[in-house]
């Protein structure tokens, strides 16, 4: 059976002394745009949720470089590897990724590989019913840069080298906030199920478990609430962004710089008809 009904869903996350999603293209420095608003991308946190998904024991097929549970070292030997003799029949290829991974089914994936051979390759596309929006802070986020050592030398010199040397960004504090939906039609397609979306939502929920680092520290990421919205059918009896404007997190009146979860008001409307579940971060 595949997803019964269409659900939405929110998450309030809190950052404190931690660099949440560097931009490479801005010497790693947290992501801010040019108001001043944090952002952590989509992708950013899809790579989290599958990470929790291999933590419950599910397959994923886009494993990351420091998190691979099998052999194979990268996309296209893992294609070929898990699908094999399906490379040419596009329809059972998809079918048979749905499957298996967790996440192809879940956000979708291009499968798209040149032939070894003389000959078409391949070029496969599956939509994921599971779309999520780039996280954005409530209010504006301010940035420490510290300069750090990156190595130690191995021989005595008189001056310490250029290359040593190195800079480390940090958040002093955001509230974050994102939005996300689970389309029923898109997962009649990659059978996506009812099931499957309990794994999403326990997935959030523990969003940072085990995804500690010298950027993030243990405890410096905290998932505040996972909001859950469940429609009565698989059409929705209100669209996404009505169901999304329920959730409003605002910075409390009078508060000008927010400092802690303290600082913030966050209202949930009731919608009749839609069951609201609101969950605390692990």
């Amino acid at each position: 059976m595949t997803l019964s009904k269409k659900i939405d869903f929110a998450v309030v996350l809190e950052v404190n002394n931690a660099n949440p999603n560097g931009d490479p293209l801005n010497g790693n420095r947290p992501r801010v745009n040019y108001d001043g608003i944090g952002e952590i991308s989509d992708v950013c946190i899809k790579r989290k949720l599958r990470n929790r998904f291999l933590d419950l024991g599910y397959n994923v097929f886009v494993q990351s470089n420091d998190y691979r549970v099998d052999e194979y070292l990268n996309l296209r030997q893992r294609a070929e590897g898990e699908l094999k003799g399906l490379m040419k029949e596009p329809e059972e290829m998809a079918r048979a990724a749905c499957e298996k991974w967790l996440d192809v089914r879940s956000f979708g994936q291009v499968f798209a590989y040149k032939s070894d051979k003389k000959g078409a390759g391949v070029s496969v596309g599956v939509r994921g019913p599971v779309s999520i929006h780039p996280a954005f802070s409530v209010a504006p986020v301010y940035t420490t840069t510290t300069q750090i050592t990156k190595s130690v030398s191995d021989e005595a010199v008189d001056k310490k080298g250029s290359d040593t040397m190195g800079m480390k960004h940090r958040i002093d504090h955001g509230l974050y906030v994102f939005w996300g939906s689970i389309n029923t039609q898109l997962a009649s397609r990659t059978g996506f199920s009812d099931e499957d979306a309990e794994v999403i939502k326990q997935s959030l929920i523990r969003l940072f478990d085990n995804d500690a680092s010298s950027a993030r520290p243990e405890g410096s990421m905290e998932v505040v609430k996972v909001v859950w919205w469940v429609h009565p059918n698989p059409t929705g009896k209100y669209s996404s962004a009505k169901v999304h404007r329920a959730l409003q997190v605002n910075v409390k009146e009078g508060v000008k710089d927010p400092k802690s979860i303290e600082d913030y008001d966050i209202v949930i409307e009731n919608l009749e008809g839609i069951v609201t579940e609101v969950h605390e971060g692990h």
